[in-house]
């Protein structure tokens, strides 16, 4: 029996064309764009670019002074349930900060991450209260959820947004020794 090669070829390459086409089709019609169009309509949020894994779903935010971080959060977990399924959500906020917001940022980072390892988590807000009376253009707010604490401190158009997981990651080195 004699096999012919063109037929064989574009049978392969119609294969390869629909199986292909259909998994992009899929990913940008029932993923991308209903978590884009989820990601979008909430308030504050100007641009954003996702990576979509096997187990994560990594946003890259762009938001505007002020914005809600942990309610957008939760507006993502419930309501895109169904586009994220048992993937893990994980955010890069791009924020606007200043330096004025980072040098605020820099002395608070001992109190806040002194508070977060003892599970103190009401120390948080004393000394965002106290950057705010060093500060009297300075607004801060702290959200906790089951995950993460959010701070963000807005100085007018600027705005410094912090996600600090609750629980701590592992940092140092490893040896096998």
């Amino acid at each position: 029996m004699k096999l012919r090669t063109w037929p064989i070829i574009v049978t392969v390459a119609v294969s390869a064309l629909l199986l292909f086409g259909g998994w992009f089709a899929y990913r940008q019609w029932v993923v991308e764009d209903p978590l884009k169009k989820l990601v979008t309509e909430y308030e504050g949020v100007n641009a954003v670019q996702f990576d979509i894994t096997r187990t994560e779903v990594d946003l890259k935010l762009k938001l505007e002074p002020g914005t809600d971080i942990s309610g957008l959060v939760k507006h993502i977990e419930q309501d895109g349930k169904g586009i994220i399924g048992n993937r893990t959500l994980k955010l890069d906020v791009e924020d606007n900060s200043s330096p004025a917001l980072d040098k605020l940022w820099e002395q608070a980072l001992f109190s806040v991450a002194q508070a977060m390892e003892n599970k103190q988590y009401t120390e948080i807000t004393a000394t965002l209260e106290k950057l705010e009376q060093q500060d009297s253009s300075l607004q801060t707010s702290a959200e906790i959820d089951d995950k993460n604490v959010y701070i963000t401190l807005t100085n007018g158009e600027n705005s410094k947004c912090i996600i600090l997981p609750r629980i701590p990651q592992k940092m140092g080195v490893w040896s096998n020794a």
